[in-house]
């Protein structure tokens, strides 16, 4: 696991690095830190980290600002927060932040969050979906959202869309575990992969637009906010 620090003050810079060394203890984690964003930005273009620590209060480049940017390149990014500002976390959300941790860190906390990542990258979720006549395995964390038309669910992932005859109804039962929300009759999207929500409809990270029904609305809401606490441990 490669891990970045990236913190202005280098007192808190190396407070955190240091204890993360200490937490880990293992020669298959990297610890890197920056005093500077635009650093951080141009070595993960190169070498992308799996998990990123971030100062919100940095003078050249606030973190909120680096997230999105660091999110540009890579969806599969875990990023917490050093702060303490809580009103900083809905715009968090929208960069998909996994939590925030409040200066000085408490070291159960940090514990806690590290071992958190560790155990997602070591699981894969994955589904069998049948195409035509194939079947085919899809990692989980690589779809976006599942669109009825007619007698088929078209799932939009990352790589492309697949076409799989199959009831929506099912694949709601069968993925609501995995973080999974049906918003609309026609429609099922992953919560991970939200990006914002705005009238009657969910933006997702790549860019595309998924209708909402109006009564589903507020129960979409609810759940984006348990499965950002349920990630946030």
């Amino acid at each position: 696991m490669r891990i970045a620090v990236c913190d202005d003050e280098e007192k808190y810079r190396q407070e955190i690095k240091t204890r993360i060394d200490r937490l880990v203890n293992s020669l298959d984690v990297i610890v890197e830190s920056y005093s500077d964003g635009r650093e951080l930005i141009r070595k993960f273009e190169k070498n992308p980290y799996d998990m990123v620590f971030l100062d919100i209060e940095m003078p050249d480049m606030d973190g909120i600002t680096l997230a999105r940017k660091l999110r540009d390149i890579s969806e599969k990014l875990y990023i917490v927060f050093l702060t303490g500002h809580v009103e900083y976390a809905l715009t968090g959300y929208e960069v998909n932040a996994l939590r925030y941790l409040t200066k000085p860190v408490d070291e159960d906390k940090l514990r806690e969050v590290i071992r958190f990542v560790s155990d997602r990258m070591k699981q894969k979720h994955q589904l069998r979906v049948r195409e035509a006549g194939e079947d085919i395995i899809l990692d989980i964390e690589s779809v976006l959202y599942f669109e009825a038309q007619d007698q088929y669910i078209c799932i939009h992932t990352d790589s492309g869309e697949h076409l799989s005859r199959y009831n929506i109804s099912e694949y709601e039962k069968e993925l609501i575990k995995y973080g999974f929300f049906r918003c609309h009759r026609s429609y099922i999207i992953s919560l991970a992969r939200v990006k914002k929500l705005v009238k009657n409809s969910v933006i997702m990270d790549d860019g595309s637009g998924v209708p909402v029904s109006r009564g589903n609305i507020q129960a979409l809401k609810d759940a984006l906010y348990v499965f950002v606490d349920s990630r946030s441990i």
